[in-house]
């Protein structure tokens, strides 16, 4: 069933990313009343009117695509947590992100993206990264490569020597350990900033303009299309073990995605120190 959707024509599903963006997201981007702001487990972890109503959009419009397949999304698995086990199924799974960078989002920044990948049997084969205010649209499809609205885009390497660009986990998103291994970056061989949208990171490791990131989290709806994103674009991604990225969870954490296979060990031993 998912060989012969990935094999026709996928524009249908970016015509859903973008029309649930339009529809849902942004009429009301800087247009937020209090009421629709709703603290989830604290006050960074935030869900909007437009998350929510976002979310309920693609839902309908992606499992219409493709019959028989199930969403896992944020604001549904929030609502009960056994959504999450989907991903563990045998159906095709849609990963659904309706805004990442939540924060980003109700500041009124424009650092915002929609993510939905397409997975079964643990497998992404296929990714939206749509950031509807910056007019960007970035999709990869496994063994197909990556591009950034129409154009090829490559993750390509470091310069030598360089100081590594690398975004990290916020401390308020770490265990105690977790946060002890991210403190594993503060060397002079590396800048480390905290992330913003975790969506947008993964795009600029694709293109080039981050050399990349740690993360001390795993939630699929986060990770999935940017891993793949990263991979198809020529890049590298392991948890602290060493191990690939499972989207399905049990990960050593944290791990670490990079634009080649070099920086993602480099950064992987720093973060094991």
């Amino acid at each position: 069933m998912i060989d012969e959707f990935l094999n026709g024509d996928l524009s249908d599903v970016e015509e859903a990313v973008r029309k649930a963006a339009a529809t849902e997201i942004t009429p009301r981007f800087r247009q937020l009343a209090a009421h629709e702001i709703v603290e989830k487990n604290g006050p960074h972890d935030l869900v909007t009117t437009a998350d929510r109503l976002a979310e309920e959009h693609l839902t309908a419009s992606l499992t219409a695509l493709l019959p028989g397949s199930v969403v896992v999304g944020e604001e549904a698995v929030h609502a009960d947590p056994s959504v999450y086990e989907a991903l563990r199924g045998d159906a095709p799974v849609w990963i659904v992100d309706p805004v990442d960078g939540t924060r980003q989002f109700v500041r009124g920044e424009v650092g915002f993206c929609t993510l939905v990948a397409l997975a079964q049997h643990g497998e992404v084969f296929a990714s939206w990264t749509y950031a509807p205010v910056l007019e960007e649209m970035a999709i990869a499809v496994r063994g197909g490569g990556a591009r950034l609205n129409g154009t090829v885009i490559r993750a390509g390497s470091p310069t030598p020597g360089a100081v590594l660009e690398v975004a990290h986990s916020h401390p308020d998103f770490s265990t105690p350990d977790q946060q002890r291994a991210l403190l594993g970056l503060d060397v002079p061989e590396v800048h480390g900033r905290p992330c913003g949208s975790a969506g947008l990171e993964y795009l600029g490791i694709a293109r080039g303009d981050l050399d990349a990131v740690a993360f001390s989290w795993e939630n699929a709806w986060d990770h999935a299309a940017g891993l793949l994103l990263v991979t198809e674009a020529g890049g590298s991604q392991m948890t602290v073990a060493g191990e690939p990225f499972r989207i399905a969870g049990g990960n050593a954490l944290p791990f670490t995605a990079a634009r080649d296979a070099e920086t993602a060990r480099r950064v992987r031993a720093l973060l094991r120190r």
